[in-house]
């Protein structure tokens, strides 16, 4: 979900709640801690310089139990980031710790926002040699065909 987006939710809402993909809720008395603009320059394992920028929030929970973020108080601290940073509309990452620190994507379900659990990947599949799903299922298909017990290929 982009900045922009949530920021046509919010004031629709009465209430400003987070949920993992696993359907347990962020306490309601999460804090969001910062609001920024990370940006990160890296070289993949086939050596393609890349960038990426997201809008990062990160939700933090406190034994300060009668605390609620309510959607106006969000979208101002996001106008606050917006006019002092100059942060951009871009995707929005989440940081939220459960057993350590995790970084979710975000989405809304009408309701609710969901903490989406992000997955690493290999972004040089070609240059580093990791077969794709297709290469693995023929070897898999040769292997089976001609390597059965008692057929002479081993």
């Amino acid at each position: 979900m982009k900045l922009s987006k949530i920021k046509e939710i919010l004031p629709a809402l009465d209430n400003v709640a987070f949920q993992l993909e696993n359907g347990v809720f962020v306490p309601e008395n999460f804090h969001v801690t910062e609001v920024g603009q990370i940006s990160k320059t890296f070289i993949d394992c086939g050596g393609v310089i890349r960038k990426e920028k997201v809008v990062n929030f990160q939700l933090w929970n406190a034994d300060d139990f009668e605390h609620r973020l309510k959607p106006a108080k969000l979208l101002s601290i996001i106008k606050l980031c917006e006019e002092k940073l100059g942060i951009e509309d871009a995707e929005i990452e989440v940081e939220y710790q459960t057993e350590t620190i995790g970084k979710y994507d975000l989405e809304f379900n009408g309701n609710h926002f969901i903490l989406k659990n992000k997955q690493t990947a290999c972004l040089a599949n070609d240059a580093c040699g990791v077969p794709s799903a297709d290469e693995k299922t023929n070897v898999i298909e040769i292997n089976s065909a001609c390597c059965t017990p008692n057929s002479g290929c081993c």
